[in-house]
């Protein structure tokens, strides 16, 4: 009787110490309006300086992918004049918002609620100067999503945009990356006569991830053409543009 009595004693401060924690307990809102400069363009926007606990926000943070596509971007300009943009993963909106400053459109798009509020944080600062620059959801290979956005913007796009995007790969193995394909392809197919590409900046963080984004850009009929001169050191790791288009 004495060790069931001792056992449900046990038991019940076990109970007592179960902390129920809100789900904002996991969500670093800090943002801080950070200045970046890419060749001559300077820009302010929200982002935190350091990760959230939660692996699903990493779009808080501006990664060393944007970092790479931004200064390649920046020194391309002629090519995104008059131009429409949909950018994948768009996160704190750093190249949706450089872009906006020289293309007709630009389509910033996140899957999580939590980043679109930075969107439109950010986007309010430049909203008057640059009416062009539009936030939407997007989940990678959620169809509707996809059908949604294309008939707001009737015709496509000529640049689909992406930095750093499949990081969630370390969390997530087996779906990210192809969905993140079967929505560029999705796109690719929607620009009349063909004419889009898939501008890429890709940062190696391991060997896997290397193949693995060949290997689905190749089982969509995709070609992946690495873009000469842009191969780099950022944040300490190898990082290059790639040009994707459908085959």
């Amino acid at each position: 009787m004495e060790e069931i009595g001792n056992q449900h004693k046990h038991e019940q401060q076990e109970e007592e110490e179960i902390v129920c924690l809100d789900a904002s307990f996991f969500i670093d809102d800090n943002y801080q309006l950070t200045k970046f400069t890419f060749g001559s363009q300077e820009m302010q926007l929200f982002c935190l300086h350091s990760a959230s606990t939660d692996f699903d926000l990493t779009g808080q943070l501006v990664w060393p992918g944007a970092m790479l596509l931004n200064d390649y971007l920046s020194k391309n300009v002629k090519m995104l004049q008059g131009c429409t943009v949909i950018e994948l993963g768009s996160g704190v909106g750093i190249t949706g918002i450089l872009c906006s400053r020289f293309c007709h459109k630009v389509v910033m798009t996140d899957h999580n609620e939590e980043v679109l509020k930075i969107h439109v944080w950010s986007t309010e600062i430049y909203i008057n100067k640059h009416a062009g620059l539009i936030a939407e959801k997007l989940e990678w290979g959620n169809t509707d999503q996809i059908n949604e956005i294309l008939q707001r913007h009737p015709g496509g796009f000529g640049f689909i945009l992406g930095a750093d995007i499949y990081i969630h790969y370390a969390f997530i193995p087996s779906s990210s990356i192809p969905m993140l394909f079967d929505s560029v392809k999705q796109l690719l197919q929607a620009r009349e006569g063909g004419k889009c590409k898939f501008i890429l900046a890709y940062v190696s963080r391991a060997k896997i991830m290397d193949s693995m984004i060949i290997i689905e850009a190749s089982k969509l009929r995709m070609q992946m053409k690495e873009v000469p001169g842009t191969r780099c050191i950022v944040g300490n790791l190898e990082g290059v543009i790639f040009e994707v288009t459908l085959e």
